[in-house]
């Protein structure tokens, strides 16, 4: 049973406390997938559907900084 947050309070750089409770969670791949993000109040939320309690907030240009990384690879494992 996934629980709701109703507010998520964000340290450091400057990032304001978001209400994540109505946020819109759209799976990373078709079905349901693991990870998770939400555009909220001008941030960006990811989280994993199977643990949502502890999301990860960007503001855009961490999230552009983060997207352009995992496509040059910067993420791979292997």
């Amino acid at each position: 049973m996934a629980e709701t947050i109703t507010a998520q309070r964000l340290a450091g750089r400057d990032k304001p406390e978001l209400d994540l409770s109505r946020a819109d969670w759209q799976s990373g791949s078709q079905g349901a997938g693991d990870v998770q993000i939400a555009f909220v109040e001008g941030f960006i939320a990811m989280r994993n559907a199977a643990a949502p309690g502890s999301p990860l907030i960007f503001n855009p240009a961490e999230w552009r900084a983060f997207v352009l990384n995992a496509r040059n690879g910067a993420f791979d494992l292997t």
